[in-house]
């Protein structure tokens, strides 16, 4: 599983011109799902994703979470995460999890996260969605359950 995480102040994802999610500070998720992902994986981000430490303190330093600050997620789904593009010129996507699958392990992740406190907006599923997010910092992470750097 793949998740792009970038800090924000104010981040939104529409459809047809209709807002889906609005959040203001906290982390727009963009989330891929590979085909061998679990529950596992969703627990590890979440995991990860309440508990990273990169929201300034009072003295400028990243060293707050998204939970110490009462931040929120805005959530969606993004099967391009998982493009393979080291061959030819259109990207390959045989390592997404099928679409069922895929939106089990994004609804989980979402619960998850309520579960945990955190108030997650979300996009639309396999919908064509417009977002629009100011990135604070800027900070953009890369997580992956199952790489290491």
């Amino acid at each position: 599983m793949r998740a792009v995480l970038q800090r924000v102040t104010q981040a939104d994802v529409q459809v047809d011109g209709d807002t889906t999610g609005a959040i203001d500070q906290g982390i727009l998720v963009l989330l891929g799902v590979a085909r061998d992902d679990s529950v596992a994986d969703v627990d590890y981000l979440v995991d990860k994703l309440v508990n990273l430490r990169i929201f300034e303190d009072e003295a400028g330093k990243m060293n707050l979470s998204l939970e110490q600050i009462g931040g929120k997620v805005l959530a969606v789904s993004q099967f391009t995460l998982l493009a393979d593009c080291r061959k030819g010129r259109r990207p390959g996507f045989s390592a997404a999890a099928p679409p069922d699958e895929a939106d089990a392990l994004y609804q989980g992740f979402v619960a998850r996260l309520r579960q945990r406190g955190i108030a997650v907006e979300c996009g639309v599923f396999q919908a064509d969605m417009k977002v629009s997010l100011i990135n604070d910092g800027p900070v953009t992470l890369l997580l992956d359950s199952r790489k290491e750097f």
